[in-house]
Parts: C-alpha cells; sequence; structure tokens
C-alpha cells in the first residue's frame, strides 16, 4: 500500500469490517502497513472479501472471515484463526455493533439480547480469546463506543446502555491490562457518514445544510476514525491508558438552547463595573 507506513509489521483484526466505520479502519490499518483480518457478520453483509482482496492486490496481507456474534463459539472461533492467519495479533480493534431504535415499551428480550450480545458480549469474549497474543506482543485493544453514551436521543435505551457499558468496560480493562503491556482505550464517534446512512437519506436530504449544524462545518467518515485508531495503536499514545476519545466534530460540545438563551438574557443581565 502506498503511503506512510507507522503500522508496518503490525497484525491487526477488525470486527464489524464488512462495511461502514469497520471496512474504514480496516482499510487504513493497511495503508499505513499492516495486515489486516476483516470480521463480517453475515453473508448479506456488504461482503468484507472485497476490501480483503482490494488489500491483497495492493501488496498488502488481509483475510474476511465470518461469524455470528450472537454466537459465542463464532467468537472464539473468529479470534482464533484471526491470530493464526496472522501468526499473532498487535491490534485489537472492536468495532462490531448493531443499533435499534425503538421506545422502551416496543423493546423484546430478544432484541435486547441481540444488541448486548454484538455490542458488548462479543466485545468482551472477542477481546479475552485474542488476550494472550496481545500480551506476547504488549498490543492494543481499541473499543468503538459512541457519543450515545454520553448525549441523550430517545428511542436509544437499549443502543445507548451498551455503549455506556463499553466505556465503562474500556475504563476498567485499561487499569486492568496495562500491567501486561496492553493498552485498552476506546473511541466514541458522532455522525460518521457511512454507505447504510446515504442509502436512507431521501432525495431531498441536505447534506450542506446537515454539515453546517456540525461545528467543524463537516461530517466524519469512517477514515477519520481509522486514524484516530492507528494513532491509538501507536507508540505516540503510549501515555493514554483507558480512556474514551470523543470524535465528533464538536456535536457533544454544543449547549442546548444556548442560541435561544442567550437571545432571551441579551440586555437584561447587568453588566459588572
Amino acid at each position: 500500500m502506498d503511503g506512510p507506513k507507522r503500522m508496518q509489521g503490525k497484525r491487526v483484526l477488525v470486527s464489524g469490517a464488512g462495511t461502514g466505520i469497520g471496512k474504514g479502519v480496516a482499510l487504513e490499518f493497511a495503508r499505513e502497513g499492516a495486515a489486516v483480518v476483516l470480521h463480517y457478520a453475515r453473508d448479506d453483509d456488504e461482503d468484507a472479501a472485497g476490501p480483503a482482496e482490494a488489500i491483497n492486490r495492493a501488496g498488502g496481507r488481509a483475510r474476511a472471515i465470518r461469524a455470528d456474534f450472537n454466537r459465542l463459539e463464532d467468537v472464539r472461533r473468529l479470534g482464533a484463526e484471526a491470530v493464526d492467519f496472522l501468526g499473532g495479533l498487535d491490534v485489537l480493534v472492536n468495532n462490531s455493533g448493531v443499533t435499534v431504535t425503538l421506545p422502551i415499551e416496543e423493546v423484546t428480550p430478544e432484541l435486547y439480547d441481540t444488541v448486548y450480545n454484538v455490542n458488548i458480549r462479543g466485545m468482551f469474549f472477542l477481546t479475552q480469546a485474542v488476550l494472550p497474543a496481545l500480551v506476547r506482543q504488549g498490543g492494543a485493544v481499541i473499543n468503538l463506543a459512541s457519543i450515545h453514551a454520553f448525549t441523550g436521543l430517545v428511542d436509544h435505551s437499549v443502543y445507548a446502555g451498551t455503549k455506556g457499558a463499553v466505556v465503562a468496560f474500556t475504563r476498567e480493562l485499561g487499569l486492568e491490562l496495562i500491567p501486561k503491556k496492553v493498552r485498552v482505550n476506546a473511541i466514541a464517534p458522532g455522525w460518521i457518514l457511512v454507505e447504510k446512512h446515504v442509502k436512507a437519506m431521501p432525495p431531498s436530504f441536505d447534506m450542506e445544510a446537515a454539515a453546517r449544524l456540525i461545528p467543524a462545518g463537516f461530517i466524519g467518515t469512517p477514515a477519520d476514525v481509522g486514524r484516530l485508531a492507528i494513532f491509538l495503536a501507536s507508540e505516540d499514545s503510549r501515555y493514554i491508558v483507558g480512556q474514551t476519545i470523543v470524535l465528533d466534530g464538536g456535536q457533544s460540545s454544543i449547549q442546548p438552547l444556548a442560541d435561544r438563551i442567550t437571545e432571551m438574557y441579551m440586555g437584561k443581565l447587568p453588566t459588572r463595573k
């Protein structure tokens, strides 16, 4: 792969890499010289084999592996096959996730179990499965959380709960594993434009207007997440342990109703003498 090679010689497993953020993260690691295993969940996903083949054609080394995160045996098999193919493991990116947007009254136990199985249970046991390989290398674990862990949005009670769990898991595991020379951190993305969002948008959707609502002035991309993940996997971040880095273009920094409050009190506040 062309370009800088900060990850040259590194071996990386990215879960949920068949599409969206995971695919973008895997491609960024490959561009930086890493050998990559791209996990995908279902045959009807955008196939991770495509990106893997593209990496191989460009002179990199990659493989796509299917695993259902509702099945613990699949999670463990993924870890074993990835370590075997790569000959070890330096970086685990726990990206697999599903969401549900329903009022609490409409959430079934089956749906609840699926979201927690994929978003946090799978993350936990995949990390456990590859931990011996990471310890041998003094590797890094990067978990994908979300700004839903820190800010509220109606009808996201199940999803937000899993992402809050990711933040707590990251903090605790960071402390537990740093004596073993394995650093654990997380990324909490805001709005990242992925394929499924584009497909769901009506023709009248004004992307430029939406981008102007974000302080950075643009909507993030999977490559933005990938570049932060590479930083967290590198020695440049050696003093960052157990932290969740918010990557949202300033979205969560906006004070709600700030403009209206300012307008309401403009000219009515006492001046300091």
